[in-house]
């Protein structure tokens, strides 16, 4: 009798660990399919932003983030593996949308170190030291990168490319966005933190369209 009730209890611990996964995987499913396609399709300006990926790509995503902001933190990761498993069909274009006080000087670093063709690497450096805000900050961050030091304090000091940032804010502003990150992908308006997964079956549904 022992026995049996042990064999019970092993397939009933198995079986529910099947249907909690399969319940995970249908969650994750529903989520996907949630992501509105649909709809209003926006037109997004070319303001000569950093980009990833493919140059003549068959999916275009504009990404309106904030430095400042933990969910475009949580989803930069996400960005740098899409621009490389899609390479060669995927451009992912990053635009200013800065919401808190420090936003506007950590996309201003962010576009002095791209100057020197950093862009990327600063990108990455500010989201994983997010919480830096002063200026010998952000020139150590330049450092570390490999950036001339007094090139990018020269250009930092002179908001060499705030009006670009404004520009994007503007954009941002008229295309009613509310908050960060806000996703265009091939036009279509989606919001928020979208998950890995999530992103690539919406990619993948893309590619067979």
């Amino acid at each position: 009798m022992i026995i049996i009730l042990t064999v019970f209890l092993v397939l009933a611990v198995a079986i529910g660990f099947y249907f909690i996964d399969r319940v995970k995987q249908s969650s994750q499913d529903i989520k996907a399919k949630n992501v509105n396609l649909a709809g209003k399709k926006y037109q997004i300006l070319d303001n000569n932003n950093y980009w990833l990926g493919a140059a003549k790509p068959k999916i275009i995503i504009y990404e309106f983030a904030d430095f400042a902001c933990s969910y475009c933190k949580n989803s930069y990761p996400n960005i740098r593996e899409i621009s490389l498993k899609y390479q060669d069909d995927v451009k992912i274009i990053f635009k200013d949308y800065p919401l808190h006080d420090e936003s506007a000087s950590l996309a201003l670093a962010a576009r002095c170190a791209g100057e020197q063709g950093l862009f990327w690497l600063m990108h990455d450096k500010l989201f994983q030291n997010q919480g830096i805000t002063t200026t010998d900050q952000l020139a150590e961050l330049a450092k570390q990168i490999g950036a001339d030091v007094n090139r990018f304090n020269n250009c930092y000091s002179q908001q060499k490319y705030l009006s670009q940032i404004q520009k994007d804010f503007t954009e941002g502003n008229k295309l009613e966005l509310t908050g960060t990150p806000i996703w265009f992908i091939n036009g279509y308006k989606v919001e928020g933190d979208i998950p890995y997964n999530t992103f690539i079956q919406i990619i993948e549904q893309l590619l067979k369209n």
